[in-house]
């Protein structure tokens, strides 16, 4: 059973969801500096990595499975949020450009199927991040945090389940190295624990990220464009918006089998 809606938004309210939330979006935000004119989809309990990009991007919108139940996203304005099955959303093909998965696998039903559905919605050459639970990190030994219920992962396990999802890793990152206490997440000493962790134990960070991509025709993973980057850093080339890609989404378009 996921965690509650409202308890992971409590989280958030919370020194130690704003250090996670603080710590992963560095992560982010250095890999796609703007989403300018993009389709933006957050899965799970994505509202804090979305906020972001909420301004820039021509459509954003968070689904929340209905085991997990849902908040309002943003707290101003109209609701962008969804409320749905878990692995089958309301959404057509290959409508988003941009995908964020947090909060998301480590409970999920069926990881493969809820995968599949990601790919279904993502455009061609489009570009979807996870934010998990790390295996090796200390904030996946404690449930008195959201990232301590579920499945955490490690890099081989995210690579595996990416590849059968036809998804091509391209970028990894860990983040949030800061122990899950509440006197380590203020804004100056979390920051301090990330900067000395990057540098002394990069592989014990609490949480995994990974950039992945969905290509249609050709699936390559494992070949040459397939190796990882180190960290997720730089400016990667975008997806095209949705309204200049109706010819490019027709073409070559498949379902995963």
């Amino acid at each position: 059973m996921r965690a509650d809606a409202t308890r992971i938004d409590r989280f958030y309210r919370a020194p130690r969801g704003r250090a996670a939330s603080a710590m992963a979006l560095r992560r982010l935000t250095a890999l796609w500096p703007e989403a300018k004119g993009l389709d933006m989809l957050g899965y799970g309990f994505a509202g804090p990595y979305l906020e972001p990009f909420r301004e820039q991007a021509r459509r954003t919108v968070c689904f929340m499975p209905a085991e997990q139940g849902a908040v309002g996203w943003p707290e101003e304005g109209g609701s962008l949020t969804a409320l749905g099955e878990e692995a089958r959303t309301p959404f057509p093909d290959a409508l988003f450009d941009r995908i964020v998965l947090a909060h998301a696998l480590e409970e999920a039903g069926s990881v493969q199927r809820l995968l599949r559905e990601m790919w279904r919605v993502l455009a061609p050459e489009g570009r979807m991040v996870i934010v998990a639970a790390h295996r090796a990190g200390a904030w996946a030994w404690t449930d008195a945090t959201p990232f301590g219920h579920g499945r955490p992962f490690s890099k081989g396990q995210l690579s595996t389940l990416l590849g059968d999802a036809l998804f091509e890793p391209v970028a990894w990152a860990r983040a949030l190295y800061a122990p899950p206490w509440n006197w380590a997440c203020g804004e100056k000493t979390a920051g301090g624990f990330e900067a000395v962790g990057e540098r002394v134990w990069p592989g014990f960070g609490g949480l995994i990220l990974v950039e992945a991509v969905k290509h249609v025709g050709a699936i390559r993973p494992g070949g040459a464009g397939a190796t990882a980057r180190n960290r997720l850093e730089g400016a990667a080339a975008p997806a095209l918006s949705n309204r200049d890609t109706s010819t490019a989404r027709g073409a070559n378009h498949r379902q995963p089998e």
